[in-house]
C-alpha cells in the first residue's frame, strides 16, 4: 500500500512539472517572439571570379531541417556556371595549343638536284 502511495505521488508531481514547463508558470511572460530567418552571411562575391578561398569560406545558415535550399541552390548555381566557363575556357586554350604545335608543312622554293647518270 505504500508503494502504491508513493507511486501516486510520483506521478502526480511528474504531471505538475511538465503541465508547468508546458504551460510557463509565470506572469508577464507572452508568446515566443518570431524568429529572424538567418541569412547567408558571407556570400560568394558577386564582382570577381571564384577562387579556393571563398569556397572554403562559404558557411549556410542552419534551418529548421538542415540548411536554407535557396542558399544553397544559388551558391551551387553560381559555381557550376563558373566552372562550366572554366572548362570551356580550357578547351579553347588546349585546341589553341594544339595548333600551335602542329608543324607547318615545309615548302621549298628549290629544285630538287637530278642524281648523275649511271
Amino acid at each position: 500500500m505504500v508503494m502504491f502511495f508513493f507511486l501516486v505521488v510520483a506521478l502526480a508531481v511528474v504531471v505538475a512539472a511538465v503541465t508547468l514547463a508546458v504551460v510557463g508558470g509565470g506572469e508577464g511572460t507572452g508568446p515566443l517572439p518570431e524568429a529572424v530567418p538567418q541569412r547567408l552571411h558571407d556570400p560568394l562575391p558577386p564582382d570577381r571570379p571564384l577562387d579556393r578561398s571563398d569556397v572554403d569560406r562559404v558557411r549556410f545558415p542552419l534551418a529548421a531541417r538542415g540548411y536554407r535550399m535557396a542558399d544553397v541552390d544559388d551558391a551551387l548555381n553560381r559555381l557550376g556556371a563558373e566552372l562550366a566557363e572554366r572548362d570551356a575556357r580550357i578547351t579553347e586554350l588546349e585546341s589553341a595549343l594544339a595548333g600551335a604545335r602542329r608543324p607547318e608543312p615545309h615548302v621549298s622554293m628549290e629544285k630538287p638536284e637530278q642524281e648523275e647518270q649511271r
